[in-house]
């Protein structure tokens, strides 16, 4: 049954968990604060945002999302029709919430997009393959 939650659903979370304050209480961009900052050979100096680190948990969970979509079973179909549920969810928020107006909240919708789209597509052409014709 755990199967059938869209992961996506945690950036998306999360997020709103850092709006609230949660990840930072002060009055900045919370996406912003800087988690770690590492010196290069180049001289240059990478650092990673918290906005950062959420964009690439996102994309790990797309990876599993894009993972889960390749079984072909009913269940598969209602994993999707909630996945659209979460994309719908980023877009209408990303439209009405000030908070949301954020380029770390328009990439984690767009990942959400990406997530219903490529879940579909990936469906689609694993149920073709499963269909047998002949004797």
């Amino acid at each position: 049954m755990l199967g059938l939650v869209p992961l996506l659903i945690i950036p998306f979370i999360l997020y709103n968990l850092g709006l609230t304050g949660l990840f930072g209480a002060g009055t900045g961009d919370p996406w912003a604060s800087e988690i770690v900052s590492v010196s290069m050979m180049s001289g240059g100096v990478w650092t990673m945002t918290l906005g950062d680190l959420l964009i690439v948990v996102a994309l790990v969970l797309l990876f599993i999302e894009m993972i889960k979509s390749t079984r072909t079973s009913n269940a598969s179909v209602v994993d999707h029709l909630l996945s659209t549920f979460v994309f719908v969810a980023f877009l209408v928020e990303f439209l009405l919430v000030q908070g949301a107006a954020h380029s770390v909240f328009f990439t984690l919708m767009v990942i959400a997009l990406f997530d219903v789209l490529a879940g579909f597509s990936v469906s689609l052409r694993s149920a073709g393959r499963d269909v047998t014709f002949g004797r």
